[in-house]
């Protein structure tokens, strides 16, 4: 048979050797029977949240606790995390069940391997070698169906003993092997210290199993089983040989409110004793409230005044309210900061000088054709023309004579060259 995409994780560990077909499925699990070290053993498969069809499952789970204090705010605030964390641990609850119901010496499958999710555990044989029926699957006659009735309850008693309630137990959760009935299924177990609906779940599995018997059995009579062990789990009297009576009688004794009112009371008192010795003030809830003797009684109503009555005046000696001597005046804050200027703020800018406007270039020159001023003779001489890269050099060309070229008329942008004048 092919490997399901479930199980190929422990195929690939080398736990399982072989899937030999499925074997069973239910409303919240499937169960293969495969190889595992040499011996046919079964796998179950939990099936997702979605895919159950487990109703009420807030009865069951109220109580668990997980060790990890993040792991368990995440399972109360029903975040994606702690849906992940819940769903893990709804799926390990049967394995410590089971190890604790075998601690406890009731029939359960032996659990190998818990990796992923998937369970490997012993496969439950009738007398043949054959996988084990299920005890609704199977026909009956009266004293074989009394015979397994009573040692179900002899494990329910077990069980209680252990401090766990089943929660589904009824003929299709228990198989038949081949040395007496085994129970099986156990995500949906309760811890009977933990969980309020403890006593509801096992009243109810103790009916599930009187239904089964009355099928085969119609003098059947219904005893309170299921009554007579949580009493005597309560009185802490239950124990794994006890041997049920059937006899009940609930209490009609009525409620002492007055007694455990005595006692919150005289608690309290020791509270406030305490806190005066040590001197320690206030205080939350009782502890912090005065005894009731110590109280001051409640002024009587007053009585309406006529109409024609002038007010009373209040008595001479009537104290009146003084004012406290040691109150001293308000001080002033000392860490109080004082408003700052703000030092973003723009200052005025000085106006900008104005520019003048330059003279043209031109302006100084005189015109063509005009005389110019004698030139003062502290104004110093300028070098001398530079002579253009155009003309040709004196060792250059030197066969040919020069040429003449006409003189270029200056632009009027262009600087005039003066010639240089000798020093007289």
């Amino acid at each position: 048979m092919r490997i399901p995409d479930s199980l190929a994780s422990l195929a690939d560990l080398g736990i399982i050797e072989e899937v030999v077909r499925p074997l069973m499925s239910g409303k919240e699990a499937q169960v293969y029977l495969v190889i595992a070290d040499g011996e046919e053993r079964v796998a179950k498969i939990y099936k997702e949240a979605d895919q159950r069809s487990f109703k009420h499952r807030a009865e069951y789970t109220e109580g668990r606790k997980v060790r990890n204090t993040r792991d368990q705010r995440a399972i109360t605030n029903r975040s994606s995390h702690g849906r992940a964390q819940d769903e893990a641990a709804w799926r390990a609850t049967e394995v410590h069940m089971i190890h604790r119901l075998h601690a406890a010496g009731v029939r359960v499958p032996v659990p190998y391997h818990f990796i992923d999710g998937v369970l490997i555990m012993e496969l439950v044989t009738d007398a043949e070698g054959h996988p084990a029926p299920r005890l609704g699957d199977l026909s009956l006659d009266g004293p074989e169906a009394t015979a397994i009735y009573q040692h179900l309850l002899r494990d329910v008693v077990r069980m209680l003993c252990a401090g766990v309630v089943h929660g589904d137990l009824s003929d299709f959760n228990v198989l038949m092997g081949g040395g007496g009935p085994v129970l099986i299924d156990f995500p949906q177990s309760v811890d009977a210290a933990h969980n309020q609906n403890a006593r509801k779940l096992l009243l109810r599995d103790v009916d599930n199993l009187h239904d089964f018997v009355a099928r085969y059995d119609k003098k059947a009579v219904r005893l309170p089983y299921g009554e007579e062990m949580w009493e005597l789990y309560e009185g802490n009297q239950l124990a794994p040989e006890t041997a049920l009576t059937g006899r009940y009688r609930p209490s009609n004794r009525a409620v002492d409110t007055g007694s455990v009112l005595s006692l919150i009371e005289e608690a309290r008192r020791d509270e406030q004793r305490r806190r005066e010795t040590f001197r320690i003030k206030g205080g939350a809830g009782a502890a912090g409230r005065a005894p009731a003797e110590a109280r001051p009684a409640a002024d009587p109503p007053s009585r309406p005044r006529p109409e024609n009555q002038p007010p009373s005046r209040p008595a001479q000696n009537q104290q009146q309210p003084r004012p406290r001597q040691n109150q001293q005046p308000p001080r002033p804050p000392q860490n109080q900061q004082q408003p700052r200027p703000r030092q973003n703020k723009q200052q005025p800018r000085p106006p900008q000088r104005q520019e003048q406007p330059r003279p043209p270039q031109n302006a100084s020159r005189p015109p063509q054709g005009a005389s110019r001023p004698p030139r003062s003779a502290s104004r110093p001489l300028e070098d001398p023309p530079r002579r253009p890269q155009s003309q040709p050099r004196s060792h250059q060309n030197q066969s040919r004579p020069p040429q003449a070229h006409p003189p270029s008329r200056p632009t009027q942008d262009a600087p005039r060259l003066r010639p240089q004048r000798s020093r007289r």
